[in-house]
């Protein structure tokens, strides 16, 4: 087991937003070191779990730079929709990753399934799996989930991703129109980096 705290973190993430909410999460004096800087591309996830796709992208990039690895794999349920988009929520916005696209897929698959979908509450989650693993590391793996609803219709242009559609019960707005320090104290990725803090 790693006794020391950890002062030097690799980030194993292409993807801003995420890059984003967790340097915030993480202590300041902790440095972090991300794909971005380095331009590496992310393994393909081929998992059927986010917390196996997380330890494939934290296996990967601490292969890669010899470090400790911090990688996030994380993503919206919706129940009627069979908790899909699931771990295909980033697929869905395509290889642009557009998620505006990736809203409107979820809003015609709602409609598929039941017209009147906008009358009902819609039930939905979001998750996050945050896993460690570098050299001389026990690996150690976690899941956060923050249970709401579906909106129906997009609202507030914070946060990324699903956030506009998603409002966390005991709200009445969207992730999207909370201000980041709001979401940051309630949502998936602060659940389950809580658990792995002691780390740091």
């Amino acid at each position: 087991m790693y006794k020391k705290k950890i002062k030097e973190l690799f980030i194993g993430s292409n993807n801003k937003g995420k890059l984003r909410e967790i340097r915030d999460l993480l202590p300041k004096h902790v440095k972090i070191i991300t794909p971005l800087n380095k331009k590496i591309i992310s393994p393909k996830e081929t998992s059927k779990t986010f917390k196996g796709n997380s330890l494939i992208k934290a296996k990967y990039f601490s292969s890669l730079s010899n470090k400790i690895c911090l990688s996030d794999d994380s993503g919206l349920e919706i129940d009627l929709l069979n908790k899909a988009p699931g771990i295909y929520s980033a697929r869905w916005a395509g290889k642009n990753k557009n998620f505006n696209l990736a809203i409107k897929k979820v809003y015609k698959n709602l409609e598929k399934k039941n017209k009147k979908w906008r009358t009902k509450r819609i039930t939905a989650r979001f998750i996050c799996a945050l896993t460690l693993y570098g050299p001389k590391f026990k690996t150690v793996s976690v899941i956060g989930k923050v249970e709401g609803q579906i909106s129906k219709k997009k609202l507030g242009k914070n946060g990324f991703g699903y956030d506009p559609i998603f409002i966390p019960n005991g709200k009445k707005i969207t992730f999207g129109q909370m201000k980041p320090s709001s979401k940051h104290s309630i949502d998936h990725r602060y659940k389950a980096f809580k658990k792995i803090k002691k780390f740091f």
